[in-house]
């Protein structure tokens, strides 16, 4: 689906990945829910299902909470917009994006994306996966 016709508010058990562009068998994979206690810190993560994500991925982490459209917390790996708070802090962990979210609040629950590009899709997909944190 294109993003602006996806509909953000389906719940994990209608849609637990999205993704944009056709004819490929590369998937983005990330856990569909985690839970976490106010003033934790919960790491998510993002794969390919056709190998490691690099750097080169340039991997991307948006939340979204209720009623609000997605903002960027991280692009390009670990990189923050300056109006993000630093206890939102981007990596590479293992073959994985990771998006570590320490001293947790309650405005942290959201939807979280990460993105990645693939090099070796036609046309630059962009792939797209979310998972929900609860607390």
């Amino acid at each position: 689906c294109l993003w602006s016709q996806c509909d953000p508010y389906l719940s994990e058990q209608h849609l637990s990945l999205l993704v944009l562009g056709a004819d490929s068998q590369t998937v983005v994979t990330q856990d569909s829910s985690v839970s976490v206690s106010p003033g934790g810190t919960v790491t998510l993560t993002c794969g390919l299902s056709s190998g490691s994500v690099t750097t080169s991925n340039y991997p991307s982490w948006y939340q979204q909470t209720q009623g609000r459209s997605p903002r960027m917390l991280i692009y390009d790996t670990s990189s923050r917009p300056p109006e993000v708070p630093d206890h939102f802090p981007g990596s590479i962990s293992g073959n994985k994006a990771a998006l570590t979210i320490t001293g947790t609040q309650p405005e942290d629950e959201a939807d979280y994306y990460c993105q990645s590009y693939d090099d070796n899709l036609d046309g630059h997909t962009v792939l797209w996966a979310w998972e929900e944190v609860r607390h």
